[in-house]
């Protein structure tokens, strides 16, 4: 009897989705979302500007994933990797052509910014300027942030505080005290994201060098991170809910925690994390759409 062959690489544009990471999409949907549900009852929504705002996060979000892919590629600490499929890393595309794609999904974010810059105002402009260079030097440049363990502040940063508080901006044209409250579930749940993807690679990223924070914190703090997590996103909405009760609407996400909290303290290593990564992702999207419905709900009334 042989063994079971391997599947086959996917090829054309399903070769290129898998590189942009869909299961990292909720990160630049959810603070849009939840983004545009604060702002409605202080104005009417302006939904073009909303699409835009969603086409600019997504877009930053693939880049982003692209030159990280393009980044550890060509450094090496790919090569090793237990994760998804990464497109140099596995040799399916050339590092040139991947960070062609980089630059030209941060040109596609700078077009839909600039649409809301030239409706809302200049100062998107180095909004959006600052969003792209973070994303860039996440994992290029000489010298990465994302290798010196500040990878979790990056995201809570930009895809909690700046998406979300910038979505509802783009609609107000204020920065309201609801929507900093919001960003801040918003963005521990793109935090978790990347600290499981870190859980995960914590052997590999140790011997490449890479000093993300899971590798400085170690296997056992990086799981209690991951809980500790969970339960300030709880308290986020529960703030949220001060402001606008039904926003507690959003503590019902939490059950989508439940698998992937006892997956991870339960002491899961290497592939065994890889569906941990989706689960979380299932958690930020259930719970940020949820916290949505609340707020808008909360805005009518």
């Amino acid at each position: 009897m042989t063994g079971a062959t391997a599947p086959a690489a996917p090829t054309g544009w399903r070769l290129w989705l898998a590189g942009a990471r869909p299961r990292t999409w909720p990160a630049a949907v959810v603070p849009v979302v939840v983004g545009t549900a604060a702002a409605s009852g202080v104005v009417p929504i302006i939904w073009w500007r909303a699409a835009a705002a969603l086409l600019v996060a997504v877009a930053i979000q693939v880049a982003t994933n692209l030159v990280n892919d393009y980044a550890d590629g060509t450094r090496g600490t790919d090569h090793a990797r237990v994760g998804p499929l990464r497109l140099v890393g596995s040799g399916l595309v050339p590092a040139p052509t991947v960070k062609r794609a980089a630059m030209l999904t941060f040109a596609l974010a700078a077009v839909a910014g600039a649409a809301l810059a030239w409706a809302v105002g200049p100062e998107l402009l180095a909004v959006g300027a600052a969003s792209m260079v973070a994303g860039w030097a996440y994992t290029g440049g000489p010298k990465p942030y994302g290798y010196l363990g500040l990878g979790e502040l990056f995201v809570f940063v930009f895809f909690g505080l700046v998406a979300t508080v910038g979505t509802t901006y783009v609609q107000t044209e204020q920065i309201t005290g609801l929507s900093v409250a919001a960003s801040v579930p918003v963005g521990l749940l793109s935090v978790a994201l990347l600290v499981v993807n870190n859980l995960r690679d914590i052997p590999t990223d140790a011997r490449s060098g890479k000093q993300t924070l899971a590798v400085r914190m170690g296997d056992v703090a990086t799981r209690r991170l991951y809980v500790a997590i969970v339960g300030v996103v709880a308290l986020g909405v529960v703030a949220c809910g001060v402001s606008r009760w039904p926003a507690l609407l959003g503590l019902v996400g939490l059950a989508a925690a439940v698998a992937p909290v006892r997956t991870v303290t339960g002491g899961a290593t290497g592939p065994q994390l890889i569906p941990v990564l989706g689960a979380t992702g299932r958690f930020q999207m259930i719970t940020g759409v949820l916290l949505a419905v609340g707020l808008a709900v909360g805005g009518q009334l």
